[in-house]
Formats: structure tokens, sequence, C-alpha cells
């Protein structure tokens, strides 16, 4: 055992340790309550080991709960998110334990003269940037140190030296070649530590100028990546025998053998945990796990088995729950099971708690470093009084894991000489009895707690614990390429770990007016820059449709090997160089934004607040890409064709399909680099309108503007072909019934949903309209959710008729063709318009084209050959009798749901080939803050826009989304004052009883969301796609 040092207190000053001051605790109970009073008896001594190996003694009353040794621990570091804590300790048979808050500490403990506790991180966040406090990062930090030097955390030579190189930045500071090799060899950090020093200072190197809270950062967000961060490992059995390690992370439980993970178990999708004996029970739920529902798992011991069911039940209660779960009501005659519930606050608590600002930071001392945090220092220093007490965590010649260098006297910071002086700490904890915060339920009740950043003193990059890439670059030595995992740059110089962006930094909460004023401050408010911006957020969601293409589909194809080769080299060589050339665009644009937002420098900032020089230059070489752009159409045309012709090529397509990274229907990826240049146009045209003749940037933008209209000119045709004919396909395959919907001169017109009028009453029909044939169909009763096709009415002769006082029936009209006459309603006088607005141009096309058709209906084997497909379809229109006439179009697996098909089924409503038209020109990402209609907070989402849809990302580097929204039959207005909703830049989508709020960064992506969003909602005129494009014959 290595020698400790124990540091004494004197009971008046509890926060005098770490320089506060007197009765400054922090306490979260409400205005007038009184914190509860000390339990009466014998004080008894208690030791407990803080993370950086100080000893410390507290008195404490004999029949004191567990929670109440915790609180006073946590008082006396002044402490505020004290909720990722816990103590711990060896119990009789020499088992680490986790000491119960609610039970007293005599009934758990033997001899409590003789047991040390351990102050240890109990619950480790996924994001380090959901800790607001320094020093929660700086204990993060130390409890990081110990699992590395232990070997619980194991990672690769090159992430241990990186991870100890932020260690010894923090420690000693900049690198300095003689000093980090005898530090090296005082201290060890890891057990290979010997063969990696070289490659330890290597990464020192390049650390010049971070403070000790940049280094914790930066640890911090190497330490999360890791397999094994945050993980206790406990020994158990799998069924067949084999020895496995069970452990348990803020997502659900993990399997591990040795140290590789071999299976997680989310807690979504888990029902219900248990233990019977030694036997640990996970029981999943039936819908997401078919083939097993219970798993089960054997451990050493009843006691073992208890204590991983107890620490699962805290994991999944902290991270998953609103609020602390109530007690179970206490059984009047038996009992049966345990009683254990979690105790204390959640993590969605603990954050609103502290976003609420309801502390007052104090300054700190770090015990092994030489450097001291500018940011950690109070911004009047007057009021917090030096105490002639240690600051530091104390001092000690030993320690059993991660020796420290000898300590070292720090400017302005007093430090006690006498190393054998104790302090008996016997004050009653004021400070911090976990309160109950109720908060509206939300979905699930599940949270997905996110961060807010500290407000920090203008102009100090240097005390940030997110320091510019830029300010690094400045003071990093010659030739040395500054380490950075996270390179993205907001505009205060802060650096956001990948789930955090520069645009939206509150999700969770609602900021105050002063951070928000100082938010618009700090940012740029140049419309320009937002225009910018949205080339970068949009060229992000194109490169990832590209990888769909050119990564998952081709490993597809290439697995299974099903693809002709000349096909496959015609699709690929096209697709491989389009991805490789906008992988390199994409970088530029982000390098220019970040030089943009670093206003502080102002020698840049006529150089690099600008982006139509990026645009031109990148759009000239564009043009080499022509010849490859003008093959797309030829390449949906051949992959169709080869579809056709292979049954294994359309099962491997439909598969592929049916994979959550394609969320959109395959044909459409293929169409994505004909839409991108209509993107440019548009953005560009915006930009050029936004800019003066006389702005610098001004010419570069009209220079690119009329570089990407030429490519528009040139490739326009063939897109507008190619949309008309991908919706002939995907229409094709989700229709049964028809064998040659795709045939050339065919055009889509418009789908969507009326009621027809039949025997039995008004029944609800799905009608596909196009150039030549008016089809009606209902959805199928089968596994794929296709459409089934009940008549067809060519239009060639075709003449209507609103019927609605004959019929009495609302926006009723009558369809009269030369062989049949229905009579159908829409669900409103829009719908009513709109259908008889084109019925009655593609009745005037059809006239032009003399009525040449051809018949779609697959005749039934029953069907006469006098009878019509009207007539046929008369006597089958029940929908009890869909399963008959299927195709090999059909297949068992279950069809995407929220596809446009679908979606105007339900929510009864249709949509337009000139509403597909304007939704591609529509197109937009970016974060955006959603918060549901009963809940208090706001969760921060990287949101697409496509295909009349909102599709939900955790970030920008998911690669499917979580969830989606389908626009059609919502209405996008501004919050009423009933809302309740009182920030700037929210829109309020709407259907029914279903409504969302959602915030925007600035004003110019508020108004670009409303204007897309109005683009899927509300329905464009015919005229607008006369003018926009003719008629395409292929």
């Amino acid at each position: 055992m290595a020698d400790v040092e124990l540091t004494h207190h004197s009971p008046p000053s509890p926060g005098a340790r770490l320089g506060g001051q007197e009765n400054t605790g922090i306490s979260t109970l409400e205005p007038g309550q009184k914190p509860p009073s000390s339990p009466s008896g014998k004080l008894i001594p208690m030791k407990v080991l803080l993370l950086d190996d100080t000893q410390e003694v507290y008195e404490i009353p004999l029949k004191a709960p567990g929670k109440y040794l915790l609180d006073l621990v946590c008082q006396n570091l002044n402490l505020v998110e004290s909720d990722y804590f816990a103590l711990e300790f060896l119990d009789h048979r020499k088992i680490m334990v986790w000491l119960d808050l609610l039970k007293p500490i005599v009934k758990q403990v033997k001899r409590p003269r003789h047991v040390v506790m351990r102050f240890v991180v109990k619950f480790f966040p996924p994001d380090h940037a959901q800790l607001q406090e320094e020093l929660t990062r700086y204990l993060f930090a130390l409890q990081i140190k110990q699992d590395l030097a232990s070997g619980r955390m194991t990672c690769n030579d090159t992430s241990a030296a990186l991870l100890v190189s932020h260690i010894v930045q923090s420690e000693i500071g900049d690198f300095d070649e003689t000093l980090i090799h005898e530090h090296l060899e005082k201290n060890k950090y890891i057990p290979q530590q010997d063969a990696l020093v070289d490659k330890i200072a290597e990464f020192h190197r390049r650390h010049v100028g971070h403070t000790p809270a940049a280094s914790d950062y930066q640890l911090l967000e190497i330490a999360r990546r890791l397999e094994m961060y945050g993980i206790r490992q406990h020994c158990a059995k799998d069924r067949e025998g084999t020895k496995i390690n069970l452990s348990v992370s803020h997502a659900g439980i993990i399997v591990f053998q040795g140290n590789n993970k071999i299976n997680s178990f989310n807690w979504a999708k888990v029902r219900k945990l248990s233990f019977k004996r030694k036997r640990f029970l996970i029981k999943f739920r039936p819908e997401m796990n078919s083939c097993q529902d219970t798993l089960e798992f054997s451990m050493a011991s009843r006691d073992s088995c208890k204590a991983f069911w107890k620490i699962c039940v805290e994991y999944h209660a902290f991270f998953r729950l609103l609020e602390e779960p109530k007690p179970k009501p206490k059984p009047i005659l038996f009992s049966r099971g345990s009683s254990f519930r979690f105790s204390g606050r959640t993590q969605k608590q603990l954050l609103d708690y502290v976003k609420e600002g309801g502390y007052k930071k104090i300054q700190f001392e770090r015990k092994h470093s030489k450097m001291r945090s500018i940011q950690s220092l109070p911004e009047h220093p007057s009021l917090v009084p030096k105490q002639s007490g240690s600051l530091s965590f104390g001092e000690r010649s030993a320690s059993t894991g991660a020796p420290s260098p000898s300590p070292r006297k720090d400017l302005g910071v007093s430090q006690t000489t006498d190393k054998d002086r104790v302090e008996q700490k016997s004050a009653s904890p004021s400070g911090s009895p976990r309160r109950d915060i109720q908060e509206d339920t939300m979905r699930d009740n599940v949270h997905q707690p996110k961060t807010q950043r500290e407000p920090q003193n203008a102009g100090s990059l240097v005390g940030s614990p997110h320091v510019s890439e830029l300010s690094l670059n400045s003071q990093s030595a010659p030739g040395v390429p500054n380490l950075s995992l996270s390179p993205r740059l907001s505009p205060d110089g802060k650096q956001h770990s990948p789930l955090m962006t520069p645009l939206l930094t509150d999700a969770a909460c609602v900021k105050t007016d002063d951070e928000e004023e100082m938010r618009r401050k700090r940012f740029p408010a140049d419309k320009a820059y937002f225009i910018a911006k949205e080339i970068s957020t949009t060229e992000r969601t194109y490169l990832k449709d590209l990888e769909v293409i050119t990564l998952c589909f081709q490993s597809a194809v290439a697995k299974d090997d099903v693809m002709p080769e000349p096909l496959k080299t015609l699709l690929f060589s096209n697709f491989n160089p389009l991805y490789k050339f906008h992988t390199g665009f994409l970088k530029e644009i982000e390098q220019r934004l970040a030089l943009w937002e670093g206003r502080s420098n102002a020698h840049i900032k006529g150089d690099y607040q600008r982006i139509g020089d990026v645009m031109l230059k990148n759009l000239r070489s564009m043009k080499q890409f022509s010849v490859h752009l003008q093959k797309h159409g030829e390449i949906l045309m051949e992959l169709e064709k080869a579809i056709r012709n292979s049954r294994k090529l359309e099962a491997v397509c439909w598969d592929f399909e049916q994979q959550k990274v394609c969320y959109l229907p395959l044909n459409i990826f293929f169409l994505r680099p004909l839409h991108r240049l209509m993107h440019y146009k548009q953005i560009l045209e915006r930009l050029c309108k936004h800019y003066p003749p006389t702005h610098v940037d001004f010419r570069d933008s009209r220079a690119a503007l009329a570089e990407v209209a030429e490519l528009v000119a040139q490739l326009h045709g063939t897109m507008i072909k190619m949309e008309n004919f991908q919706k002939l396909v995907e229409l094709k395959r989700d229709l049964i019934g028809i064998d040659n919907l795709v045939i050339p001169g065919r055009e889509f017109i418009r789908q969507g949903c009326l009621s027809k009028l039949s025997a039995k009453g008004l029944q609800q029909r799905m009608f596909f309209l196009f150039n030549d044939i008016l089809l009606y169909t209902s959805r199928g009763l089968t596994a794929s959710n296709q459409f089934k096709v009940h008549g067809q009415i060519p239009l060639y002769g075709m003449t209507i008729e609103e019927s609605e006082d004959e019929w009495s029936l609302p926006h009723c009209f009558t369809l009269n063709g030369q062989r049949q006459s229905i009579v159908v309603a829409a669900s409103a006088q829009v719908e009513m318009d709109k259908w008889i607005e084109d019925l009655q141009m593609a009745v005037d096309l059809a006239q032009q084209c003399n009525g040449s058709t051809s018949e779609l209906m697959t005749p039934s084997p029953s069907d006469g050959p006098n009878k019509s497909p009207d007539e046929t379809s008369v006597e089958h229109e029940s929908e009890d009798d869909l399963s008959a006439s299927r195709t090999s179009l059909e297949r068992q697996s279950p069809h995407r749901g929220n596809t446009t098909m679908h979606v105007c089924w339900h929510r009864n409503t249709s949509v337009s080939m000139v509403d597909y038209s304007i939704a591609v020109e529509n197109q937009l990402s970016g974060n955006l803050l959603r918060k549901f209609k009963n809940s208090n907070g706001w969760q921060k989402l990287w949101v697409v826009f496509t295909n009349f849809c909102l599709f939900f990302y955790k970030s920008h580097q998911d690669n499917h989304p979580l969830a989606s929204l389908p626009l059609l039959g919502y209405s996008v207005t501004i919050p009423a004052e009933s809302d309740n909703i009182h920030k700037d830049y929210v829109f309020k989508l709407q259907f029914k009883s279903h409504v969302y709020f959602f915030r925007a960064e600035s004003e110019y992506t508020f108004e670009r969301w409303m204007e897309v969003i109005r683009s899927a909602t509300s329905s464009a005129t015919r005229t607008r796609l006369l003018s926009r494009k003719e008629s395409h014959a292929y």
C-alpha cells in the first residue's frame, strides 16, 4: 500500500480547501427550506481517498446514511455536478462495492474506522461536453488517469500515448525535451510506458499553448471514443459455460470476452432486468428480438449478481429517466423481490439544475499542475479570499497507480507545510441533498441530454478548454502539424466535439437573454456567411448520398456478384471520381468557413470572409465531369434493364433499399449529382442578389454562377427526362397488376387519394394520373403493402363534370370515359381544384396524341373477353380479396412506410410532378433545435429536408437517420402567443394534434427552412411546370 497524506480541515469552513467563502456550500433545496439535520448519536471517523490520491478524514454520526457522507465530500470539494460521482469500498469479502446512499453506513461497513472509502466517477456520460464545470472535467480526467495506470482502460499504443501526452501537458505545461523525459521517468501513467516515451514526447510537442483545462477537455474527447471508456467488468458465463464479462454503460448492457466487445443490448431493446440467485436475466421487447425473448447469464454468486443488477438499474435510471423514480409502496404482509431503486437526480435533472445557474463558480487548484487554469480564476478575485489552509488537493510522496511529481508551489497560492496535521470534519453537510425537478413527460420517458457552453470573458482563447485550431497553429513549433480530434471550429474560438456544432449549442434548455445576446455578437452577422454555411451543410448531405452509391451499394453488389461487369464499370467509373472530387470540395469549404469565423484576426478578414472564389475554382474544375453527368441517364436505364433480366440483381437492389442507410428510393441517389447542380445555381443566385456590385466577392460569385448555369443548361433536358423515368420505375415497383407502365412517351402527372363512389358507398382509393391514362388502386393487405390496381380509364375522349348537386357529396366530380364513368370526391375544395386542373390538362395532351395508349391491367384468367377493366374491378373492390393477382413485383419483406405514396394514402392528400420538381430544388440540411408540444427541453438534431420529408440525425456524421417526419399535410406557421414560445427564429409544424417546434440559428436559416418546408406542404400550380419544362418522350 502506498503512503498517502492525510490533510486536516477545520469544521467551520468546509469550502476553505478549494478557496471558497464561508457558507458557500451548494444546495439544491427550494428557497425557504433547510438542509436535513445531522443524525444524532456518536461520531465516528471515516477515511475517504479522493481522485488525486489525497486521503481525508470526516467525522459523521453513527447512524448517518451513505448520502450524508457523499454530500459532505462533495460540499467540501465545492462540486456542483456531484451526481456523476459515488463512494466505493472493499467489503469483508475483499470485493469492491458501492456505498448505498439510503442505508446507514454502519449497516454496510463492518469496521468503519478501518475502511477507506474511495471517491470515484460512477456514471460516465457519452459526451464530455455534457460536463458543464471545469472542476468536474478535471475530476473525470483524474479518473481516466487512474484507469489508465491500473490497466482497466486498455487501448492501442497510439491512443495511450496521446492520452498520456495530454496528461503531461496539463501537469508540466509546454514541451521541454529534458523536462518531459525526467517527468516520465518519475511518473508511470500506463503499464507499457517505457516503450512509448518517444511517441508521448512527439504528441506532447504538438500541444503547445494548451491550458490544463484544454488538456482535460482533449483527454476526455479521446477517452470517450475508446471501447473501454468507463467500463467496469463483472465476471459471468453464458448458457454454454463460456467465460465472459458483463458491463453497463449509458447506452445499455455490453458483453465482453477479455477486452473485446462481442455484443451489446441497447436500453430501447430491453423490457426487463432481473436476477434469480446467481442468474442474471435480460428480457427483450418482442418486436426487438423475435429470435430469443430472454437471455440468461450465470455469475459467481448471488451477491455479485445482485450488485451488477443494481448498477444496471442505476445506469438506466440516471441516463434514461427524466426524474428520480418514486419508491414502491411497502407491502402490507409479504414482500417479493428487491425494493432497491435509484436514489438521486437523473442526468436530465442535473443538467437542468446546472444550466439554471443556481450556483457560484469558485476557483480551485490542481494538485499536480505547474500551470494555473485561466478559466478557473474568478472574474473578481477579491470576492473569493484565499484561505490560510491548503488550496491544493494535498501532497503525497507515493500513490498506488500513477505517482506524481513532488509538490510545487504555485504563484500566489499558499500550501500547507505540516503534512501530519489531520483535520476532522464534523460539520453537517449543508450542501447537496438532491431535489426532484418535475418535468413534462416526453415520449417514452427518455431524454437525450445536450450541452450548454459556459460563457467566457471575451478575448481569452488560451483559457478556454476548446482552443481554436488557428490559435494553436500560431503557437506550434515550425513544421509540426497540430493534432486535433475535432477540427470543426466555432466563431468564438471554441473547439467542439463531433456531436456539437458551432451553430446550436443549446439543446436541452433555453439560454438566458444575456447569453443569447453574447452568442449573436460573437457570430458573423453577414448574410453571406449563412449562405456559405448552407453550401457547407448541404454539401455534407450530398457527400453522404454519394457514399450510399460508392461505398454501400458498391459493396452490396460486389459481395453477391450479381451485376453485369459492363454496367458495374459504367456505374462506378462515373460515381467514384465524383465522390473523390466533392470530398476535397467540402474540405475547402469547411476550411474557408473556419477562417471566416475567426473574426478576431483582423488581417485575414478581407481575404477570407468570402466564398465566391472557392466556388468559382471548383465549379470550373467540375466541367471535366460533365461527360460523367450526362451518362447518369444511361446508368439509370441500364440498371432498370438489368433488374428486369436478373431476379438476383432485383432481389439485391430490393434488399438494399430496406437497409437504413438507403433512406430514399435507390434510383433517387443516382440523380443526386444532377440535383446538386440546381442547388449550386440557386445558392449562388441568392449570394449574387445579396452582394452589391462593388463587393469584393461579387465578381467571383457572378462568374461561378455563370459556370454552373452553363452546366445546368447542358444537363437540364437529361435531368427532367430522368426524373420522370425514375418516378415511373418507382411506381412500377409499388403497384400490383401492371406490366407495361414504363413505356416511351408516358409522363407522370399526379398521385393522391380520392374517394370513389360505388355500390357500397364511398371507398378510399389511390389514383395515379399520367398523360394518357388514369389508374385507381387500393392499398393491399399483403406483407409488402403495395397498391393493387382496380381499374383504368383512358384519357382520350374523357370529360370532367362537377357533380356536387347531383350526388349531394361535397367536392364531388364525375369522370366520363369512353367505356365507363366514375364518381369521385376530394377531401377538400383545394384538392378538387388541383385534380380537375391536372385532369383537364392531361385530357388535352391525350387529345393531341390521338389517344394512343396501352392496356395496363394484367387480365385475370376468370375475366371474360368482353368484360371491361372497370367491370372487373367493381366485382373485386372488396378489401377482403386483395391478395389475389400477385406478381413477381410483390415481396414478402416489409415495405418502407414513409414513401410519398403511403403518406398520401394516410393523410388523404395528393402530390404532382410539379411538387416533386420543386422539392428537388428545395433541399436543405443543417442543425435545428426541436421541441415537442408538451416538453420543456430543446433537443439539438441534424436535420435533412428532401423528398417531402424531414430526416433527423444525432449528428451529420451518422450514416442513417434516427427518425423521419413526412411533411405532406402539415402546416408551417410562426408560434402563437398561446404556445408560450418566447424565442427568436422558431417555426411551428402541425398536423391535427401533432405539433413540433423548431428553432433555427439565424434569421436567414429561419427563412430558408420556412421556404423549403412550405414548398413541401403547399402544392404548386401547373403553370409553373409548363414554364419549367416541356414534354420529354423517351
